[in-house]
Parts: C-alpha cells; structure tokens; sequence
C-alpha cells in the first residue's frame, strides 16, 4: 500500500528540508552542501553516485538519511562474486508448504546503499541500475514494483582501480548526481573527534524528523514548480554547449536536461519558492552535468577534469534575465 503524501507549500517544505539536514549534520560534521545534494536527490526523486575517498563519510550519510527520514534502509556490498539474484532476490522452494515463493533481495528498500559498486561485474552493476531505471524487478517472469520513495545511494572509490569495473557511460547517465564528499576542514575534523569523546560511543543517536509520507510530500511538491519556458531553454542550452565543446567527446543528453530541470526545481524548493531561477540552475549544474560529459582521449590523458567543462560552459552561456 502507497502512502499518501502530505500536501505541502514551499515554506513548509523548505522548513520540512532544513529540519533534515540540521539531523543529519549532527552525525556529518561540516558537509551541509553534500549533504543538501543527496537529500535534493531524494526530493527530486533521482539516484546519487558518492565519488570519493574511503573514510570520508559515505556509508554514514546515506544510513543517517535513512535514520533521519524514517525509510527503510538496507545496504549491498557490491564483491567480484556478487549476482544479480544477491540484489532482486531469487524464487525459491519452501519445504514446508511445497511452494515456491520469492524472496525480495536488498534493493526492496527505501534508500538502498550499493557500496563500491564498481567492484562487482557489469551483469550484476546492471542487475542493480535496471531498477534504479525501471523501478521494478522482473524474476522468473513475474514483475515486482519497488517501495517508494525509492532512492540508490552507490558509492565508489576513485583511486583503486585493481578488481574494479568501471561504471559505463550509458550507467552513469542514470544517476541524477555525482557529488564527492571531500576531507573535512580542520576546525570541522577537530568538532568531530570532540564530539566524539563526548559522546562515548561510536553511534549518533539521530532523531526521524521526516517519514515517508512527509519524503512522498516533498516529491509532490517538487512537481508544482514552476518553470518558466526561458528557463527551459536555458538549461537545453547548457546541454548543447557541452555538446559542441571542443574537448568533448560525447555531450550531456537529454537525459541530462532532464536531470538538470529536476535538481534545480528540488533546489528552488528548498529556499522556499515555487519557481525555478537561473541561479537555481546554476547551483545544481555540475553535480547534475558533468558526469555525462566523455571527454576526448587526448583531453582525458591531461587530466582536465569533467566540472572545468561545465564550469566553462555554464560561465559562457547567458543566463535569461530575471526580474
């Protein structure tokens, strides 16, 4: 049975928001910007890919989202021998009764963690984003819908490379965002270990400030948004731009627009107003864009990275006036 999502305006959403990432910070000391991004991902009803280093809090953001949000929560820990029945689930004989039944697999949650996903083979990484794209498993021919709100929270780190696959373009592209949670500034790591101590305990004790339906509600009203056709073009200018770059190889599709005009409605939601800016679209277009961009090999051997061509492209289309 679907929850019923709460009818909310963009002032209590806004607070709804805020409340959240007020809770989660006190578990993610000194990343309010990432963790705004993975929320706006839950709101804008899209995956997020967590780029980084190990020990800089992935795992733990996406666990206190769940804790905070009230969703249910379940991690896969993505291995070389990973199946793609470990992710769905499997139909299996009940001794007992002489029937098979199926047995839902871990991606049945709200807000599912796939750890290191680029450490399991390319049969089992597209096991997990066939659902991220299709809500659904299919699984001896019978089709089973996944719970919503539903988010994938994949992480990946960026400097092993020895028994890892790496994700695909065409993967890549079905995840709303790709953000990096970065080492803390000193003063936010010296917070953290003093806390720490304080507390007395590995674990934060974090309070649901949301549920379901309160994430359901915020869904809807990401959807009441207003965009204005100028708007619109704006942000199928920035796609375009990418595309005509020189050291481009393959520009943000139309995926990517969509992805893009679904972040900036969850961000101007966030501050509380019913429409959509240019500074709206702005804030959200690197972590939105610039994991679609496939550089030319010769660009790619120098090391420049994907946000340098955003950020370019962002700085060169104009933005439609607003007044």
């Amino acid at each position: 049975m679907t929850a019923t999502p709460a009818v909310l305006t963009p002032t209590d959403a806004a607070a709804t928001m805020a409340a959240i990432l007020d809770e989660l910070e006190r578990a993610v000391v000194g990343k309010r910007d990432v963790l705004e991004l993975v929320l706006l991902g839950l709101v804008a009803d899209g995956h997020v890919l967590l780029d980084d280093l190990p020990g800089v809090a992935k795992t733990l953001t996406a666990r206190s989202l769940a804790q905070v949000t009230n969703l249910s929560f379940s991690r896969i820990q993505f291995t070389p021998d990973l199946l793609p029945a470990d992710i769905t689930g499997a139909t299996v004989f009940q001794a007992t009764s002489g029937e098979f039944r199926f047995r839902p697999g871990p991606i049945f949650g709200n807000l599912v963690l796939g750890d290191e996903v680029n450490r399991a083979p390319a049969k089992t990484q597209a096991a997990l984003l066939e659902a991220m794209q299709e809500r659904q498993v299919t699984v001896d021919g019978t089709t089973y819908r996944l719970p919503r709100p539903f988010l994938v929270v994949a992480t990946q780190n960026p400097i092993e490379h020895e028994g890892t696959y790496a994700l695909p373009e065409a993967q890549l592209d079905r995840f709303l965002l790709r953000t990096r949670m970065g080492y803390p500034a000193a003063a936010d790591e010296a917070e953290l270990l003093t806390r720490r101590v304080e507390r007395g305990t590995d674990e934060v004790e974090l309070t649901a400030v949301g549920s379901v339906e309160a994430i359901l509600g915020l869904q809807a009203a990401v959807e009441r948004v207003h965009v204005d056709p100028a708007m619109a073009r704006y942000v199928v200018a920035l796609a375009q731009g990418t595309r005509d770059d020189a050291e481009v190889e393959v520009g943000v599709s139309p995926r990517g627009s969509l992805a893009l005009l679904k972040l900036a409605r969850a961000f101007a939601l966030g501050r509380g107003r019913d429409f959509v800016d240019p500074d709206d679209v702005k804030a959200v277009a690197l972590p939105a864009l610039a994991h679609r961009v496939v550089l030319r090999s010769e660009v790619w051997v120098r090391g420049i990275p994907q946000e340098s061509i955003v950020e370019r492209v962002v700085a060169s289309v104009p933005a439609p006036s607003w007044t």
